[in-house]
């Protein structure tokens, strides 16, 4: 009983003395998510957004129900969130099994065989009678964490639970840029084809008008073969009018998991682009690189690396742990009895000794660390870039669309006058035709112009990582936390 008692005082002492292998992760100073100049306004004068918080759900700034239930059953029926779901739910295991290791633990064995055994082997000149034997043991042990090592596989095992998270988030919110892109790419097709139309109609009548001037002879040939190969390329533009439909149907099916003919109704034949009628909220740059989950799952990466070096600090120390038997040893007949019984309790000392590559491990692991560490300021970095660059390209895009616009209102005036000119005789039904068919172009730019603009607010949401606070991509329900 002494030896157990000094047993039990050295433990304490050794237990008294437990810290953690390696560095205590913290954000570096010298990170590029500590740059004052990253935390600032994101848009400049002019550019047609404003810093409020961008909201969770940003596609309800256009308010169209039916894209609203477009993203809805996207969410519920996506394979590609059913993949980050499995992937969430298979790193809450892993960390399950970090929080599992150590400590008490236990196992139990019985067993019962004919033996015919060495003699032999017991230094016994004669045979050994054959026997029936059996083995009944009970045994238990803690295993102690003087140096920190399994907290740090707990950390690293956590850090990688978030990244996965962030990662399952970047597949949420390029899921609903997505669905938002294909849908608009439907809306813009239908409306670009039906402008088409209307100028195809138009090039059709003057196509018509110049062969009768021809044929009065006040025309030549040359004008009836310009006007007909006008109307051949307008023609040649339906048919990508309707494949960009179809495509952008195709798309939505794709990432709603279901058929076409189960699509919400009004989407196939939607004509009207979603439109914004606000200002874009931005927010800040600080505020950018807290919401954007790349840069989240990057900081996740680095920090899970930095526990790494603990765990592998850790392979240089002895494990130590304490741990009790019993159990029962012999003949089938003799078992429980007093000549088969055995006991056993003490600790348990191994150690590897680091000849075997351990140092070399830690130091692979301090350089992942600081390959980590450059991804995430690269990450850091190319999330500012892009949000700019989506806020350059929307402000350009913006005063095109104007610009536009107001070229589109000049020639809706001039065909208005034109034709006032032609109904009191001054003007030519040529003219007229003509100078509507000027407007139809100019709208058909502008329907163009009001795409791109629609498509690069979609970039910037996406840019500006919106959309991934109001609902995080969930593991299966018997998955544990």
């Amino acid at each position: 009983m002494k030896a157990v008692h000094l047993a039990a005082v050295g433990l304490g002492l050794l237990l008294s003395g437990c810290q953690l292998l390696g560095p205590d992760y913290h954000l570096p100073k010298d990170a590029a998510m500590q740059r004052p100049d990253l935390q600032g306004e994101l848009a400049g004068e002019g550019a047609n957004v404003m810093s409020a918080p961008v909201p969770d759900d940003w596609w309800k700034l256009y308010k169209d129900p039916k894209l609203n239930e477009l993203v809805r059953q996207a969410m519920a029926s996506n394979t590609d969130l059913r993949v980050a779901a499995a992937n969430l739910s298979r790193a809450r295991a892993q960390v399950e099994q970090a929080q599992s290791a150590g400590g008490w633990s236990g196992s139990m064995k019985a067993g019962a065989q004919r033996l015919q055994e060495s003699g032999e082997a017991f230094l016994l000149a004669d045979k050994v009678p054959v026997a029936n034997v059996g083995d009944l043991g009970i045994s238990t042990s803690y295993q102690f964490d003087l140096w920190g090592t399994l907290q740090r596989g707990i950390e690293a095992a956590q850090a990688n639970a978030d990244a996965t998270q962030a990662a399952a988030d970047t597949a949420r919110i390029t899921l609903v840029a997505d669905v938002v892109r294909a849908y608009t790419q439907v809306c813009a097709a239908n409306e670009e084809h039906h402008i088409a139309e209307q100028s195809l109609k138009l090039q059709a009548q003057s196509t018509s008008l110049t062969q009768r001037l021809r044929d009065a002879g006040r025309g030549d040939e040359t004008q009836v073969t310009r006007s007909e190969t006008q109307f051949k390329s307008l023609r040649a533009e339906l048919p990508r009018y309707e494949a960009l439909r179809q495509s952008g149907l195709f798309r939505l099916s794709m990432l709603l998991a279901k058929p076409l003919d189960q699509l919400p109704p009004g989407v196939a034949t939607c004509a009207e682009l979603p439109h914004i009628a606000q200002l874009l909220p931005v927010g800040d740059g600080a505020a950018l690189l807290k919401r954007r989950p790349d840069v989240r799952q990057a900081e996740r990466h680095l920090a899970a690396a930095t526990a790494e070096i603990g765990v592998a600090t850790g392979a240089l120390y002895p494990d130590i742990s304490i741990g009790a038997s019993v159990g029962t040893v012999g003949l089938l007949e003799n078992l429980g009895t007093a000549p088969a019984n055995r006991w056993g309790f003490g600790p348990l000392l191994s150690w590897t000794i680091p000849t075997n590559g351990s140092r070399a491990r830690i130091r692979e692991a301090e350089a992942v660390t600081q390959g980590a560490l450059a991804k995430f300021d690269g990450v850091v970095l190319n999330a500012i870039r892009e949000t700019q660059t989506s806020l350059v390209q929307y402000t350009a895009l913006l005063q095109r669309r104007d610009a536009l616009a107001e070229a589109e209102l000049s020639a809706k005036t001039a065909a208005d006058q034109t034709h006032q000119f032609f109904q009191a005789g001054r003007e030519s039904f040529l003219a007229d035709l003509q100078a509507t068919r000027t407007y139809t172009d100019m709208r058909a730019q502008l329907s163009a112009a009001n795409t791109q603009v629609a498509m690069s607010q979609i970039d910037l949401f996406l840019a500006l990582g919106g959309g991934w606070e109001s609902g995080r991509t969930q593991a299966p329900a018997n998955a544990k936390p």
